[in-house]
């Protein structure tokens, strides 16, 4: 037989539990949305801000806080945001572009760390840059971007303002 009296203190069990997951799923996603899922998607994203098409991804990669905390690792955030007078957008190798299909391919993962090519061409020169990604719990992010003769580190402190 079934019994229609309910104890309501066997209710708030399952209601704070419920609201509990809630709350630590929300936590989750926005440690996600610092970071991204795959070496790959992280690279693909950066190069979104340089193609044709609406004008908040023809830019470059923006240089605000936000963007910053998305796509580098802490080491890199300041430096990225905080440049202004650079003599050309590093991630394409010019002050400008116009680029052709880009190319990436995973070249090593080593430990918590991936070294992904990127390769395309920028206004019909050949451009190929080497990303060390770290992946932590925020994501995949960057720890450095290695061209033929610097790197993003370099670049961003002897740039800085």
């Amino acid at each position: 037989m079934i019994n229609g009296d309910v104890n309501n203190s066997e209710l708030v069990v399952p209601k704070i539990s419920g609201a509990l997951l809630v709350f630590l799923a929300g936590l989750g996603i926005s440690a996600a949305e610092a970071g991204f899922r795959s070496p790959e998607s992280l690279v693909r994203n950066v190069y979104g801000y340089y193609g044709k098409g609406s004008s908040d991804f023809s830019h470059g990669l923006p240089r605000d806080a936000a963007t910053a905390a998305q796509f580098f690792d802490p080491s890199l955030r300041k430096a990225w945001s905080s440049l202004r007078n650079e003599p050309y957008d590093f991630l394409v190798q010019s002050p400008s572009w116009k680029l052709g299909a880009v190319s990436i391919s995973i070249i090593r993962r080593q430990f918590d760390k991936t070294y992904v090519a990127a390769a395309f061409d920028n206004h019909g020169r050949a451009v190929t840059l080497n990303f060390i990604l770290v992946n932590g719990r925020e994501g995949w992010l960057i720890s450095d971007v290695e061209s033929p003769h610097d790197s993003l580190r370099m670049f961003l402190d002897q740039y800085r303002n």
